[in-house]
């Protein structure tokens, strides 16, 4: 499956970014889907992901409460809204996919990334 990402951008602290991440080849509607991120000079983490059927989804405890993931019906596109953004968040997202119904802590499917930076 290839995985493109966008949406991402400045803003400034407190603001909101909506990342999309559309989905092509195989049956993506079968694979579960979420988000990683990378702040400079630090190591990729993981921040939400959501089951192949879009009704499970959980959020690490550094955004909960800020970023809410989502998935359109047809379920080949992943979205993540980001409200009341930090400084802290800044870090390339990558939009990352596994042949399962509950993504794993090591996604088999990555995307290129797309920057968000947030200014204070």
């Amino acid at each position: 499956v290839q995985l493109q990402a966008s949406g991402g951008g400045l803003v400034q602290a407190g603001g909101s970014l909506r990342l999309s991440c559309a989905a092509s080849g195989g049956t993506v509607s079968s694979y579960a889907m979420g988000w990683f991120r990378q702040a400079p000079g630090k190591e990729r983490e993981f921040v939400a992901r959501i089951s192949r059927n879009g009704i499970i989804t959980f959020h690490a405890n550094s955004v909960k409460g800020r970023f809410t993931i989502s998935r359109d019906n047809a379920k080949t596109t992943v979205f993540l809204q980001m409200n009341s953004l930090k400084p802290e968040d800044t870090a390339v997202y990558y939009c990352v996919a596994d042949r399962s119904a509950i993504l794993t802590s090591d996604p088999e499917y990555w995307g290129q990334g797309t920057e968000v930076t947030v200014s204070s």
